[in-house]
């Protein structure tokens, strides 16, 4: 591996993949952010050496191996981070101190003692402990000294300080303690998914029962058996040196989350139906090439057509009293609603039905955040109170309750409600050390604000205003919490904290890009991830109140001095009454607006949906970046918009595409189309659009449904039809197709292909577990039986979802470039 990163930027690589284009070229001109209100075009500094597809869709390792997983080190004097080559199987790991410039390898025997970021402190923070390659380790903060507790093949899932010093881990369904004074390790919880031993039972049938009237010595055996029993229960209960009694909680459900409380004295436990699988019972993905020469039958996810999420219950052990209590959730506001009710009655309509509104148990769950690892169970550090945030698994309702652990029941303590869906991020919250408040983000306004809450007590908003707030720290003596905002600009990120007790905001940054933070642990610095237009992702470290300063310089000089056009961020006036819409514009090498000839131009439509690319960080799309900036030389105005639904633009903007997913973006498409050619000399019918996933989608979308829109489309590893795509997402955004079958018909592509009249490429891997290759295929066929003549398709019998081989990538993009070469000029 070391060889590898050495060479990375050397003239070699440099030569092979740029030409020598690093002593040639005129540097890249310095970031500045435009007015944003004006519409002020110009044209893009000249290069020396043009880019070709062969360099743009090489293996990326030429652009420098950058800093991957950053965090800080437990004295706030270093950071440790990962690097790992395209392709690598293992990843390398680096030490850097902050006053230094070079980090340090770590050899193998050094990564157990490495710092652990996501260890957990004890009360008096003095200790740390954490798990390492699956087992317990403690770390003496002060002396820098490691112990490990456990060396065994069980790995350990989770630990805890008690308030008392011990250390609490579990593995699996058990719980164990061991005591800071005597070292002794303790099972303190053995939870076992089955049903209670029956112990010995007393005869009952008759031939039983007379069997033990008429035979001494079998009535002597059951007389035995049963003082035995007796005994063991009677010892149990008194003598020290036992283990705790066994918990049999039956063998229909499965432990989903396990979460025990400060003091060791309570449990917490999410159950589940052990039944259910994220996996399909019907089907499998093939894969055409298997190592032995044969097909291999690829576990297939379920679709959301088929999926039916059990939710979870809630169970509270009293390890003291060895109690439980099933949480009842009739604490939760609107536990019984029927939330789509006009869903259903529209539905229902259609189908020349009535639909009867009437009050049922919702399914409930922890929340499932895709944007950060705390727990949804949160405990007060004192132990005596716990918190919960769960969501309906019909995605109209999140709530943060509070468990009474007397009664075993919940107490609401806010309930967010969203028509169409709630967010899966912007859902962090705990409590404010040694009291009732609670500090949670929440959409409710329409953008991700913070919001601090006593217990009983109205909310107060610490943040308030039309930028969206995420990644919340509080910080070490929980004076502030920071937390990351686009207050400046909806695609410029920086790091503010507030201060709790007056509800000052204060900003600490000043990036004109895009970044994410760490803060230390003694709270005084930020180690920020950032990134510019034109400069990919490099790790800086700021003092609060201090200036900013550089710790990695990974980029290779190959790609940082190549005179890269950094895409101007542009408003996009909405025709169809969505405001204005954020789009990236990249402008042909010599433009003029007052060109006599008009030039062509390309749409490209990010994927996920909800994501954010017009921004002034780096595009997470290196490779569509680079290829912008080559069709920009060949003459193309290129936009990158980020239509309806997009990430960064709060609420209303996430859910306008709830129930119809297609037209809004279409229409956004549409405007986006008339901006190019009022506003970058754009020939109005020269324009072509492509993207990937969710932006295959899109692209199926705006051919079939307004085909004089775009010239020709390409579409890579499409959504063709919803019904087909997992659960979690889908349900979100269109209901599921036995409740809603309207929003699937209205937006999924499949159901439009007869609007098909330009030329359209799809192109989709086969081992693709996220959007199946069925998708493609049932498509194909489906403009085969309309008679359309004017597709193509290309497969790639070794992808996923997200292409691997260079060569594909290759492939792939030739196709595209050629189509658009073909169609557009």
């Amino acid at each position: 591996m070391k060889s590898v990163i050495r060479h990375v930027g050397l003239s070699a690589l440099t030569v092979a993949v740029l030409a020598g284009c690093s002593s040639t070229v005129t540097p890249a001109a310095p970031e500045q952010v435009i007015n944003k209100n004006a519409v002020v075009l110009s044209a893009p500094p000249q290069v020396a050496q043009a880019l070709t597809l062969n360099q743009i869709m090489a293996n990326p390792d030429w652009m420098g191996l950058l800093a991957k997983g950053a965090y800080w080190s437990d004295d706030s004097q270093s950071i440790f981070f990962a690097r790992q080559a395209h392709g690598a199987p293992t990843r390398n790991y680096y030490q850097q101190q902050l006053n230094e410039t070079v980090a340090s390898e770590l050899a193998l025997n050094q990564l157990h003692a490495a710092d652990q970021q996501h260890g957990v402190l004890d009360s008096t923070k003095t200790r740390k402990a954490y798990i390492y390659q699956g087992n317990l380790f403690v770390k003496d903060l002060a002396a820098n000294s490691i112990t490990q507790l456990t060396r065994q093949n069980t790995k350990v899932d989770g630990v805890r300080f008690l308030n008392n010093g011990d250390i609490a881990y579990w593995q699996g369904d058990n719980i164990f303690k061991i005591s800071h004074e005597s070292g002794l390790s303790e099972q303190i919880a053995n939870i076992k998914m089955a049903p209670a031993p029956k112990g010995v039972q007393d005869p009952s049938t008759y031939i039983a029962k007379q069997q033990h009237r008429l035979i001494q010595y079998v009535a002597l055996q059951q007389s035995n058996a049963k003082a035995k029993e007796q005994y063991k229960d009677d010892l149990a209960k008194v003598d020290p040196t036992m283990s705790a009694k066994t918990w049999y909680l039956g063998d229909t459900e499965k432990v989903s989350e396990l979460s025990l409380s400060p003091d060791g004295r309570y449990v917490l436990l999410s159950l589940t139906d052990k039944a259910y699988s994220w996996r399909s019972e019907h089907d499998i993905m093939p894969n055409y090439l298997g190592k032995d020469g044969y097909v291999d039958a690829v576990p297939a996810r379920a679709r959301v057509a088929e999926d039916n999420p059990p939710g979870q219950r809630l169970v509270l052990l009293d390890l003291q009293t060895h109690t439980k209590k099933d949480i009842t959730i009739e604490g939760l506001t609107g536990f019984d609603a029927d939330v789509l009710a006009n869903v259903k009655a529209e539905n229902a309509k259609a189908k020349g039905e009535s639909y009867n509104s009437k009050k049922s148990v919702r399914k409930v769950q922890l929340i499932q955040d895709w944007s950060w690892s705390q727990s949804a169970i949160q405990w007060q550090a004192s132990g005596d109170k716990v918190a919960v945030m769960l969501e309906a698994v019909d995605n109209k309702d999140r709530w943060i309750a509070t468990v009474d652990l007397t009664k075993g029941s919940l107490n609401t303590e806010h309930r967010l409600h969203d028509d169409a869906w709630i967010n899966y991020n912007f859902n962090q919250y705990g409590w404010l050390p040694n009291s009732d408040s609670l500090f949670y983000l929440s959409e409710e306004t329409g953008y991700s604000h913070l919001y601090l809450k006593r217990s009983g007590d109205k909310a107060t908003a610490l943040t308030q205003g039309k930028y969206v707030v995420s990644n919340v720290t509080l910080g070490p003596k929980a004076q502030f919490i920071y937390y990351k905002a686009n207050k400046s600009h909806p695609g410029i990120d920086n790091v503010y904290r507030v201060e709790i007790a007056t509800g000052k905001n204060e900003q600490l940054t000043q990036w004109q890009g895009q970044l994410d933070y760490t803060l230390s642990p003694d709270g005084s610095q930020l180690l920020l991830s950032a990134s510019t237009r034109t400069q990919p992702a490099e790790l800086f470290v700021q003092p609060i109140g201090g200036e900013i300063k550089q710790l990695t310089h990974y980029t290779s000089d190959a790609f940082k001095n190549y005179a890269w056009q950094a895409p101007e961020v542009v408003k996009v006036p909405s025709t169809h009454g969505a405001g204005d819409v954020y789009a990236r514009v990249y402008l042909p090498e010599g433009y003029s607006k007052d060109n006599a000839d008009k030039y062509p131009a390309v749409i490209f439509n990010h994927g996920a949906g909800y994501l954010q690319n017009a921004h002034y960080g780096f595009s997470g799309y290196f490779r569509e970046f680079m290829f912008h900036n080559l069709l920009a030389q060949q003459g193309y105005v290129v936009m990158d918009m980020d239509y309806r639904g997009s990430k960064g633009y709060g609420r209303d903007w996430r859910t306008a595409v709830y129930r119809q997913m297609g037209k809004p973006e279409v229409e956004d498409l549409k405007d986006g189309v008339n901006w190019m050619a009022a506003n970058a000399n754009v020939d109005a019918s020269k324009v072509g659009t492509y993207g990937g996933s969710y932006g295959g989608f899109l692209t199926f979308m705006a051919l079939f449904t307004e085909p004089e829109l775009f010239q020709a489309g390409a579409a890579l590893r499409p959504v063709t039809d919803w019904a087909h795509y997992n659960a979690p997402y889908t349900s979100n955004i269109l209901n599921t197709p036995d409740v809603d079958p309207i929003a699937y018909e209205r937006s999924s592509p499949i159901e439009h292909a007869a609007g098909l009249q330009k030329p359209l490429l799809i192109m989709s891997g086969v081992l693709d577990d996220n959007v199946f290759f069925q998708d493609s295929v049932r498509l194909v066929q489906r403009l085969i039986e309309l008679e359309k003549p004017m597709f193509e398709t290309a497969i790639y019998p070794v992808e996923p979802h997200g292409f691997r081989q260079p060569s594909s990538w290759l492939d792939e993009y030739r196709r595209i470039h050629k189509l658009f070469e073909q169609e557009l000029k």
